[in-house]
Protein backbone atom coordinates (compact mmCIF):
# COMPACT_ATOMS: atom_id res chain seq x y z
CA UNK A 1 0.00 0.00 0.00
CA UNK A 2 1.31 3.43 -0.59
CA UNK A 3 0.40 6.55 1.30
CA UNK A 4 1.45 10.18 0.87
CA UNK A 5 2.31 12.20 3.33
CA UNK A 6 1.97 16.12 3.72
CA UNK A 7 3.48 18.38 6.62
CA UNK A 8 5.34 21.48 6.40
CA UNK A 9 6.93 20.15 10.23
CA UNK A 10 10.30 17.87 9.78
CA UNK A 11 9.27 16.50 12.74
CA UNK A 12 5.88 15.11 12.30
CA UNK A 13 6.54 14.06 9.26
CA UNK A 14 9.39 11.88 10.38
CA UNK A 15 6.95 10.69 13.40
CA UNK A 16 4.28 9.45 11.11
CA UNK A 17 6.57 7.83 8.34
CA UNK A 18 8.00 6.18 10.47
CA UNK A 19 5.00 4.31 12.21
CA UNK A 20 3.56 4.08 9.21
CA UNK A 21 6.23 2.02 7.89
CA UNK A 22 7.33 0.00 10.87
CA UNK A 23 4.35 -0.41 12.31
CA UNK A 24 2.02 -0.96 9.50
CA UNK A 25 3.54 -2.07 6.24
CA UNK A 26 2.55 1.35 4.11
CA UNK A 27 5.20 2.54 1.64
CA UNK A 28 5.33 6.67 2.56
CA UNK A 29 6.17 9.08 0.25
CA UNK A 30 6.38 12.30 2.44
CA UNK A 31 6.52 15.82 1.07
CA UNK A 32 7.20 19.36 3.52
CA UNK A 33 5.00 21.24 0.55
CA UNK A 34 1.82 20.89 -0.35
CA UNK A 35 2.37 22.10 -4.24
CA UNK A 36 4.91 19.20 -4.80
CA UNK A 37 2.60 16.70 -2.83
CA UNK A 38 -0.29 17.58 -5.28
CA UNK A 39 2.22 17.47 -8.29
CA UNK A 40 3.04 14.07 -7.20
CA UNK A 41 -0.31 12.97 -6.83
CA UNK A 42 -1.03 13.52 -9.94
CA UNK A 43 1.24 11.07 -11.43
CA UNK A 44 1.26 8.29 -8.36
CA UNK A 45 -2.37 6.94 -7.34
CA UNK A 46 -1.91 6.76 -3.78
CA UNK A 47 -3.83 4.97 -1.75
CA UNK A 48 -4.29 6.76 1.84
CA UNK A 49 -3.36 10.38 1.74
CA UNK A 50 -2.41 12.63 4.79
CA UNK A 51 -2.10 15.87 5.58
CA UNK A 52 -1.64 18.70 8.02
CA UNK A 53 -4.24 21.87 7.73
CA UNK A 54 -1.70 24.76 7.98
CA UNK A 55 0.69 24.53 6.38
CA UNK A 56 2.22 28.00 4.14
CA UNK A 57 1.15 28.93 0.63
CA UNK A 58 -2.04 25.98 0.98
CA UNK A 59 -3.65 24.58 3.86
CA UNK A 60 -5.10 21.37 4.08
CA UNK A 61 -8.82 22.10 3.22
CA UNK A 62 -7.16 23.47 0.07
CA UNK A 63 -5.28 20.68 -0.71
CA UNK A 64 -7.97 18.44 -0.23
CA UNK A 65 -9.92 19.73 -2.17
CA UNK A 66 -7.74 20.21 -5.31
CA UNK A 67 -7.02 16.81 -4.64
CA UNK A 68 -10.21 15.13 -4.75
CA UNK A 69 -10.33 17.20 -8.19
CA UNK A 70 -7.91 14.24 -9.62
CA UNK A 71 -10.43 11.21 -10.64
CA UNK A 72 -8.27 8.68 -8.58
CA UNK A 73 -8.91 10.21 -5.12
CA UNK A 74 -12.59 10.31 -5.26
CA UNK A 75 -12.58 7.10 -2.95
CA UNK A 76 -9.53 7.14 -1.42
CA UNK A 77 -9.46 7.78 2.53
CA UNK A 78 -7.91 11.42 2.97
CA UNK A 79 -6.97 11.99 6.71
CA UNK A 80 -6.27 15.52 8.16
CA UNK A 81 -3.67 15.21 10.63
CA UNK A 82 -3.97 18.39 13.01
CA UNK A 83 -3.69 19.87 16.56
CA UNK A 84 -6.82 22.20 15.52
CA UNK A 85 -9.98 20.41 16.29
CA UNK A 86 -12.32 23.17 15.83
CA UNK A 87 -15.83 22.86 14.60
CA UNK A 88 -14.65 25.01 11.93
CA UNK A 89 -11.77 23.53 10.55
CA UNK A 90 -13.55 20.03 10.36
CA UNK A 91 -16.58 20.77 9.04
CA UNK A 92 -14.82 23.01 5.69
CA UNK A 93 -12.39 19.39 6.02
CA UNK A 94 -14.97 17.17 5.35
CA UNK A 95 -16.76 19.59 2.84
CA UNK A 96 -13.54 19.16 0.79
CA UNK A 97 -13.29 15.68 0.61
CA UNK A 98 -11.50 14.19 4.43
CA UNK A 99 -12.48 11.04 5.63
CA UNK A 100 -11.22 11.26 9.25
CA UNK A 101 -9.29 13.52 11.32
CA UNK A 102 -6.05 12.57 13.75
CA UNK A 103 -4.60 15.47 16.80
CA UNK A 104 -1.03 15.10 15.68
CA UNK A 105 0.05 15.96 19.29
CA UNK A 106 -1.89 12.63 20.62
CA UNK A 107 -0.50 8.86 21.05
CA UNK A 108 -3.31 7.34 22.82
CA UNK A 109 -4.89 3.99 21.75
CA UNK A 110 -7.62 5.97 19.78
CA UNK A 111 -5.56 7.77 17.94
CA UNK A 112 -3.80 4.65 16.86
CA UNK A 113 -7.43 2.61 16.55
CA UNK A 114 -8.62 5.38 14.25
CA UNK A 115 -5.00 5.20 12.09
CA UNK A 116 -5.47 1.47 11.71
CA UNK A 117 -9.00 1.76 10.31
CA UNK A 118 -8.08 4.55 7.76
CA UNK A 119 -5.47 1.99 6.80
CA UNK A 120 -7.71 -1.02 6.32
CA UNK A 121 -10.08 1.04 4.70
CA UNK A 122 -7.36 2.16 2.36
CA UNK A 123 -6.65 -1.16 1.65
CA UNK A 124 -10.47 -2.55 1.24
CA UNK A 125 -11.02 0.26 -1.12
CA UNK A 126 -7.47 -0.94 -3.33
CA UNK A 127 -8.76 -4.63 -2.92
CA UNK A 128 -11.96 -3.07 -4.93
CA UNK A 129 -10.33 -0.87 -7.25
CA UNK A 130 -7.89 -4.09 -8.43
CA UNK A 131 -11.29 -6.27 -8.44
CA UNK A 132 -13.03 -3.81 -10.45
CA UNK A 133 -9.66 -3.33 -12.89
CA UNK A 134 -9.98 -7.43 -13.49
CA UNK A 135 -13.28 -7.92 -14.08
CA UNK A 136 -13.01 -4.43 -16.23
CA UNK A 137 -10.29 -6.53 -18.26
CA UNK A 138 -13.04 -9.69 -18.52
CA UNK A 139 -15.22 -7.71 -19.66
CA UNK A 140 -13.31 -6.04 -22.75
CA UNK A 141 -11.96 -9.78 -23.59
CA UNK A 142 -15.98 -10.80 -23.87
CA UNK A 143 -16.25 -7.88 -25.77
CA UNK A 144 -13.19 -8.79 -28.19
CA UNK A 145 -14.69 -12.76 -28.32
CA UNK A 146 -18.17 -11.22 -29.23
CA UNK A 147 -16.79 -9.20 -31.74
CA UNK A 148 -14.66 -11.46 -33.61
CA UNK A 149 -17.16 -13.94 -33.64
CA UNK A 150 -19.83 -11.35 -34.77
CA UNK A 151 -17.49 -10.24 -37.78
CA UNK A 152 -16.52 -14.24 -38.60
CA UNK A 153 -20.53 -14.61 -39.15
CA UNK A 154 -20.59 -11.42 -41.23
CA UNK A 155 -18.00 -12.90 -43.78
CA UNK A 156 -19.24 -16.29 -43.62
CA UNK A 157 -22.87 -15.12 -44.64
CA UNK A 158 -21.30 -13.03 -47.36
CA UNK A 159 -19.52 -15.98 -49.13
CA UNK A 160 -22.51 -18.55 -48.53
CA UNK A 161 -24.30 -15.42 -50.65
CA UNK A 162 -21.35 -14.91 -53.04
CA UNK A 163 -20.86 -18.68 -53.79
CA UNK A 164 -24.72 -18.82 -54.88
CA UNK A 165 -23.44 -16.33 -57.15
CA UNK A 166 -21.13 -18.08 -58.94
CA UNK A 167 -18.25 -15.84 -56.87
CA UNK A 168 -15.63 -17.14 -54.94
CA UNK A 169 -15.71 -14.83 -52.38
CA UNK A 170 -13.10 -11.77 -53.59
CA UNK A 171 -16.20 -9.27 -54.62
CA UNK A 172 -16.75 -9.75 -50.74
CA UNK A 173 -13.20 -8.75 -49.80
CA UNK A 174 -12.75 -5.90 -52.75
CA UNK A 175 -16.15 -4.26 -51.77
CA UNK A 176 -14.58 -3.88 -48.34
CA UNK A 177 -11.86 -2.60 -48.98
CA UNK A 178 -12.98 0.06 -51.55
CA UNK A 179 -15.23 0.95 -49.34
CA UNK A 180 -13.24 1.78 -46.44
CA UNK A 181 -10.97 3.65 -48.30
CA UNK A 182 -13.35 5.61 -49.62
CA UNK A 183 -14.54 6.43 -46.16
CA UNK A 184 -11.10 7.34 -44.83
CA UNK A 185 -10.54 9.83 -48.14
CA UNK A 186 -14.32 11.48 -46.50
CA UNK A 187 -12.30 11.67 -43.35
CA UNK A 188 -14.76 9.54 -41.35
CA UNK A 189 -13.70 8.41 -37.96
CA UNK A 190 -11.51 5.38 -37.95
CA UNK A 191 -14.33 2.97 -36.00
CA UNK A 192 -16.66 3.91 -38.31
CA UNK A 193 -14.85 2.94 -41.29
CA UNK A 194 -13.59 -0.17 -39.72
CA UNK A 195 -17.37 -1.07 -39.09
CA UNK A 196 -18.11 0.04 -42.86
CA UNK A 197 -15.88 -2.37 -43.78
CA UNK A 198 -17.01 -5.12 -41.61
CA UNK A 199 -20.92 -4.36 -43.07
CA UNK A 200 -20.22 -3.72 -46.59
CA UNK A 201 -19.90 -7.45 -47.23
CA UNK A 202 -23.76 -8.36 -46.42
CA UNK A 203 -24.93 -5.35 -49.12
CA UNK A 204 -26.11 -8.42 -51.28
CA UNK A 205 -27.28 -10.85 -48.59
CA UNK A 206 -30.83 -10.61 -49.61
CA UNK A 207 -29.89 -12.33 -53.23
CA UNK A 208 -30.36 -16.12 -50.94
CA UNK A 209 -33.90 -15.09 -52.26
CA UNK A 210 -33.63 -15.01 -55.92
CA UNK A 211 -34.04 -17.72 -57.90
CA UNK A 212 -31.17 -19.27 -59.30
CA UNK A 213 -31.99 -19.19 -63.03
CA UNK A 214 -32.30 -15.20 -62.84
CA UNK A 215 -29.25 -14.64 -60.50
CA UNK A 216 -26.87 -17.22 -63.05
CA UNK A 217 -28.97 -16.05 -66.01
CA UNK A 218 -25.93 -15.29 -68.64
CA UNK A 219 -28.52 -13.28 -71.20
CA UNK A 220 -29.97 -9.98 -70.61
CA UNK A 221 -32.59 -10.21 -68.00
CA UNK A 222 -36.12 -9.46 -68.45
CA UNK A 223 -37.78 -6.77 -67.30
CA UNK A 224 -39.79 -9.30 -65.14
CA UNK A 225 -36.26 -10.82 -64.21
CA UNK A 226 -34.73 -7.21 -63.38
CA UNK A 227 -37.85 -6.62 -61.00
CA UNK A 228 -37.45 -9.83 -59.17
CA UNK A 229 -32.97 -9.13 -58.61
CA UNK A 230 -34.50 -5.63 -57.47
CA UNK A 231 -36.24 -7.31 -54.71
CA UNK A 232 -32.91 -8.49 -52.93
CA UNK A 233 -32.00 -4.87 -51.32
CA UNK A 234 -35.72 -4.79 -49.37
CA UNK A 235 -34.83 -8.39 -48.85
CA UNK A 236 -31.61 -7.76 -47.39
CA UNK A 237 -33.06 -4.91 -45.03
CA UNK A 238 -35.44 -6.87 -43.78
CA UNK A 239 -33.06 -10.21 -43.11
CA UNK A 240 -31.18 -7.83 -41.14
CA UNK A 241 -32.73 -4.91 -39.91
CA UNK A 242 -33.82 -4.52 -36.20
CA UNK A 243 -30.42 -6.20 -34.60
CA UNK A 244 -29.14 -5.03 -31.50
CA UNK A 245 -25.81 -5.18 -33.14
CA UNK A 246 -24.45 -1.99 -34.39
CA UNK A 247 -22.80 -3.34 -36.73
CA UNK A 248 -25.91 -5.96 -38.23
CA UNK A 249 -28.02 -2.62 -38.30
CA UNK A 250 -24.98 -1.00 -40.36
CA UNK A 251 -25.41 -3.87 -42.59
CA UNK A 252 -29.20 -3.37 -42.68
CA UNK A 253 -28.72 0.39 -43.86
CA UNK A 254 -26.40 -0.91 -46.69
CA UNK A 255 -28.54 -3.83 -48.04
CA UNK A 256 -31.40 -1.35 -48.43
CA UNK A 257 -29.74 1.66 -49.44
CA UNK A 258 -26.42 0.17 -51.63
CA UNK A 259 -29.03 0.31 -55.09
CA UNK A 260 -30.59 3.90 -54.28
CA UNK A 261 -29.66 6.70 -56.41
CA UNK A 262 -28.67 10.18 -55.53
CA UNK A 263 -31.18 11.45 -58.16
CA UNK A 264 -33.78 9.58 -56.44
CA UNK A 265 -33.99 7.00 -59.77
CA UNK A 266 -32.97 4.17 -57.54
CA UNK A 267 -35.08 1.29 -55.44
CA UNK A 268 -36.14 -0.27 -53.16
CA UNK A 269 -37.55 3.46 -51.81
CA UNK A 270 -36.57 5.93 -54.54
CA UNK A 271 -35.03 8.06 -51.83
CA UNK A 272 -32.42 10.75 -53.15
CA UNK A 273 -29.32 12.79 -51.78
CA UNK A 274 -28.21 12.55 -48.08
CA UNK A 275 -32.07 10.75 -47.33
CA UNK A 276 -29.36 7.57 -48.89
CA UNK A 277 -27.31 6.28 -45.53
CA UNK A 278 -23.61 7.50 -45.78
CA UNK A 279 -22.42 3.50 -45.59
CA UNK A 280 -25.16 3.06 -48.91
CA UNK A 281 -24.02 5.43 -50.96
CA UNK A 282 -20.15 4.72 -50.33
CA UNK A 283 -20.67 1.23 -50.73
CA UNK A 284 -22.56 1.81 -53.87
CA UNK A 285 -20.00 3.17 -56.24
CA UNK A 286 -17.60 0.74 -54.37
CA UNK A 287 -19.94 -2.20 -55.74
CA UNK A 288 -20.52 -0.93 -59.22
CA UNK A 289 -17.32 -0.25 -59.18
CA UNK A 290 -15.91 -4.31 -58.78
CA UNK A 291 -18.77 -5.00 -60.70
CA UNK A 292 -18.10 -3.52 -64.01
CA UNK A 293 -14.25 -4.50 -63.36
CA UNK A 294 -14.74 -8.71 -62.61
CA UNK A 295 -16.47 -10.71 -64.94
CA UNK A 296 -20.30 -11.60 -64.19
CA UNK A 297 -22.14 -15.22 -65.37
CA UNK A 298 -23.67 -12.22 -67.95
CA UNK A 299 -20.44 -10.03 -68.47
CA UNK A 300 -16.79 -10.04 -69.40
CA UNK A 301 -14.66 -7.74 -67.10
CA UNK A 302 -14.41 -4.07 -68.19
CA UNK A 303 -11.01 -2.31 -67.58
CA UNK A 304 -10.54 -0.47 -64.59
CA UNK A 305 -9.46 3.06 -66.03
CA UNK A 306 -13.32 3.00 -68.55
CA UNK A 307 -14.63 1.74 -65.28
CA UNK A 308 -13.31 4.92 -63.52
CA UNK A 309 -14.90 6.97 -66.41
CA UNK A 310 -18.40 5.56 -66.37
CA UNK A 311 -18.23 6.41 -62.36
CA UNK A 312 -17.38 9.77 -62.51
CA UNK A 313 -19.93 10.81 -65.03
CA UNK A 314 -22.62 8.94 -62.74
CA UNK A 315 -21.57 11.76 -60.19
CA UNK A 316 -24.85 13.75 -59.24
CA UNK A 317 -27.23 10.69 -61.13
CA UNK A 318 -26.28 7.32 -59.95
CA UNK A 319 -24.07 8.40 -57.21
CA UNK A 320 -23.12 10.60 -54.39
CA UNK A 321 -20.59 13.14 -55.84
CA UNK A 322 -18.64 13.54 -52.87
CA UNK A 323 -18.07 9.79 -52.57
CA UNK A 324 -17.13 9.54 -56.26
CA UNK A 325 -14.71 12.26 -55.47
CA UNK A 326 -13.24 10.60 -52.72
CA UNK A 327 -13.05 7.41 -55.12
CA UNK A 328 -11.13 9.29 -56.83
CA UNK A 329 -8.88 10.84 -54.47
CA UNK A 330 -7.50 7.38 -54.06
CA UNK A 331 -7.35 5.65 -57.20
CA UNK A 332 -3.42 4.59 -56.53
CA UNK A 333 -4.95 2.09 -53.92
CA UNK A 334 -8.20 1.39 -55.94
CA UNK A 335 -6.04 0.47 -58.73
CA UNK A 336 -4.02 -2.15 -56.94
CA UNK A 337 -6.73 -3.73 -55.40
CA UNK A 338 -8.59 -4.17 -58.72
CA UNK A 339 -5.04 -5.05 -60.77
CA UNK A 340 -4.08 -7.77 -57.81
CA UNK A 341 -7.85 -9.48 -58.53
CA UNK A 342 -7.65 -8.64 -62.65
CA UNK A 343 -4.22 -11.00 -62.52
CA UNK A 344 -6.52 -13.68 -61.48
CA UNK A 345 -9.24 -13.40 -63.85
CA UNK A 346 -7.94 -11.20 -66.49
CA UNK A 347 -9.91 -9.07 -69.09
CA UNK A 348 -11.67 -10.75 -71.69
CA UNK A 349 -11.22 -8.47 -74.03
CA UNK A 350 -14.08 -6.01 -75.71
CA UNK A 351 -17.52 -6.39 -73.49
CA UNK A 352 -20.71 -7.74 -74.76
CA UNK A 353 -23.34 -5.76 -76.45
CA UNK A 354 -25.27 -5.28 -72.93
CA UNK A 355 -22.33 -4.26 -71.06
CA UNK A 356 -22.26 -1.06 -72.56
CA UNK A 357 -25.49 -0.52 -70.72
CA UNK A 358 -24.26 0.50 -67.19
CA UNK A 359 -27.87 0.05 -65.26
CA UNK A 360 -28.22 -3.16 -66.94
CA UNK A 361 -24.82 -4.06 -66.40
CA UNK A 362 -25.06 -3.39 -62.85
CA UNK A 363 -28.82 -4.71 -61.96
CA UNK A 364 -27.84 -8.15 -61.18
CA UNK A 365 -24.66 -7.53 -59.28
Amino acid sequence: MDALLVDDSSTVLMRFQLLLERHHGVNVAAFMHPGAALLRAQMQAFDLVLVDQHMPGMDGTEFIRRLCEIPHYAQVPVVMITSDTSERVKLAAIEAGATDFLDKHTDGTEFHVRLRNQIRLAAAMRRLDDQAAELAGKVRTAECHVHEREEEIIFRLALAVEYRDNDTGHHTWRVARYSQIMAQALGLDADLCHRIYLASPLHDVGKVAIPDDVLLKKERLTEEEMATVRTHAAIGERILGESPSRLIRLAAEIAGGHHERWDGTGYPRGIAGLAIPLAARIVAVADVFDALTTVRPYKDAMPPEEALHLIEAEAGRHFDPACVAAFVSRWDEILDICATSARGQGFRGEPRPHDQDMPQAVAAQ
